[in-house]
């Protein structure tokens, strides 16, 4: 049942009918905010703290399973009444939820998620979802899908940056999503990172500020919000906090001069969010407490030395980091930390009983929740989300020019380190192997397109048996292509790189994840960098192959020894 309709309707409708614009209509600064909040109950304002998922690839009609899992979550069955009966302030997308599918049902399901909003409070929702393009990209084809943030930054322009985070907001919004969460701006300097790797744009820390406030103004001009993560940054640590806890045992002084300048140069750029890592960082809260849930690292940091008064959230709640942590402990435990959005917890509906039941008892004040409220409408309303209809259908996603644009960077990103034997010979057939089904299967078509007989032997992490198998094709064929991805964590794929070289034939090594790989192959006759398995990096890859393209690309990282002990290419390197 409709409770009310949007509280801004009247008075945006008399702008409208006045010929005034939705912005002049806004102003002054915080008028439209304290109208809305102030018509707000407590359950309401508390809902807009949480940002959750729900199952199904529709608002109101999803499958029976998505229905099922909605009902085991939440308590109610589809997105639209979880919108509804938690208030929620925000949704996020994936695929596993079943969010995303065809341009047009996700235009239809943010629609009804946001018809759902509207009908409860009036307040639009926020939607996001991880479009960071190259290995964390939730929305593939018919899109114009970015390379990674590596790749971006081996092109040694920062426009690039600007130029795919406009084209990727553009479709975005066009699909009604209005905050991307992205982009990641740590500084990758541990090359076995787990977390970032080439989710980063380099090992640099002027770099990395360079290229992610660039992106925030493409995202910017796009007319979505951006969204600076990891804070405080996780680009020392070896472990995903997905999947466990990472801990940094840098210094303060090594962190405020490698890890925060990216974000204070994401915050001069207009990031409207940033997210707080679950990093544990003695160095600047001996408490042990991970960043999420860290007085001194989000308010004593991010507030007050950096002045960041926009929205804060955390990354996400049921990661495997914040094991052992009790639910209600941590989302409480984040607000007295000074964050404004609780991302996934575990159980929804127990996190926003806490946070009611501490207001109820004294321990938490409405007034520290209207103050997050505050700056969460103030976001929404900077994004026109206030002023908005439904999104139009059929979306208008990866035109010819979006296309055009991520190919040229993806051209202009590949990086050759060792090129003995490029291109590769027109005549005899070329075997791929290695890593990667998806991967081996797009780079063998991609040949077979630009003219050279290719066949494919995919490896994944091989056994001896499987070794032996692609070294016989590989003295069989003209020439071999072996991809490979961060190998440090798979000696199977050193040992199959190691014997394919050993056989004396035309070998190239084309990394499809961090370059990092050649430490542990250094003798490799030729070496290219692509950085990510996007199509349009492995498009661009096979270009390289054939010999139709040049290998611009410059090492956005430094390469170490295998052991750590010298430079084996600096940054800047590629020929």
């Amino acid at each position: 049942m409709v409770r009310r309709r949007s509280i801004l309707a009247g008075a945006a409708g008399a702008a409208v009918a006045a010929g005034m614009p939705a912005e002049a209509w806004a102003a002054p600064p915080g008028d439209t905010v304290e109208r809305v909040l102030a018509g707000l109950t407590l359950e309401e304002k508390v809902g807009q703290l949480f940002v959750g998922y729900v199952y199904g690839d529709s608002a109101t009609a999803p499958a029976a399973a998505d229905v099922a899992a909605n009902t085991a979550k939440y308590g109610v069955g589809t997105g639209a009444e979880v919108v509804a009966r938690y208030h929620l302030g925000g949704v996020i997308y994936f695929t596993w939820s079943h969010n995303l599918g065809s341009p047009a049902q996700i235009v239809a399901l943010s629609n009804g998620l946001q018809g759902a909003a509207r009908a409860d409070t009036g307040v639009p929702l926020q939607i996001s979802t991880d479009q960071e393009g190259g290995i964390v990209n939730r929305i593939g084809a018919p899109l114009a899908v970015s390379p990674g943030n590596m790749a971006i930054g081996a092109t040694a322009d920062p426009g690039a940056a600007l130029r795919a985070a406009r084209v990727s907001g553009e479709e975005l919004r066009a699909l009604g999503i209005n905050v991307v969460d992205a982009p990641v701006v740590d500084v990758n300097t541990n090359p076995r990172n787990a977390a970032d790797g080439v989710r980063a744009f380099g090992d640099r820390t002027a770099q990395v500020s360079l290229f992610g406030a660039a992106a925030v103004a493409g995202y910017r001009a796009a007319g979505v919000g951006s969204q600076a993560k990891h804070f405080p940054g996780l680009g020392d640590t070896t472990v995903n906090t997905d999947n466990g806890v990472a801990v940094t045992d840098e210094t303060k002084a090594q962190i405020l001069a490698t890890h925060v300048p990216p974000f204070a140069a994401a915050i001069a750029a207009g990031v409207p969010s940033i997210m707080a890592a679950h990093i544990v960082a003695p160095a600047l809260d001996p408490s042990g407490a991970p960043a999420s849930l860290s007085r001194p690292i989000v308010t004593g940091l991010l507030r007050e030395k950096l002045r960041f008064d926009g929205v804060v959230i955390t990354d996400a709640l049921d990661a495997a980091a914040l094991a052992g942590i009790p639910g209600e402990r941590i989302v409480l435990d984040a607000i007295a930390a000074g964050v404004d959005q609780l991302l996934m917890p575990a159980d929804p509906p127990l996190a926003i009983r806490a946070v009611l039941d501490a207001v109820a008892a004294g321990s938490l004040s409405e007034a520290r929740i209207n103050q997050s409220v505050r700056r969460i409408l103030r976001m929404k309303r900077a994004l026109g989300l206030f002023d908005a209809a439904d999104t139009p259908a059929p979306p208008v996603v990866g035109t010819p020019e979006h296309l055009q644009t991520m190919s040229g960077i993806a051209a202009r990103s590949i990086t050759k380190l060792r090129g003995a034997g490029l291109p590769l010979p027109a005549g005899g057939t070329v075997l791929v192997t290695g890593w990667g089904v998806s991967t081996t299967q797009t780079l063998t078509a991609a040949l077979n397109d630009r003219g050279v007989a290719a066949t494919r032997l995919w490896t994944g992490s091989p056994s001896p048996a499987v070794i032996a198998q692609a070294v016989a094709a590989a003295q069989a064929a003209a020439a071999t292509v072996v991809t490979t991805n961060n190998v440090w964590g798979d000696a199977t794929q050193v040992s199959l790189v190691q014997a394919l070289i050993a056989t004396g034939r035309p070998v190239v090594v084309a990394a499809v994840g961090g370059p990092y790989d050649i430490a542990y192959f250094p003798q490799a006759p030729a070496y290219l960098a692509a950085y990510d398995y996007q199509p349009v990096s492995l498009l661009a890859l096979a270009d390289v192959l054939t010999g139709r393209a040049g290998t611009p690309g410059r090492l956005p990282v430094t390469i170490w020894t295998a052991d750590g002990t010298g430079v084996l290419y600096n940054f800047g390197s590629g020929s």
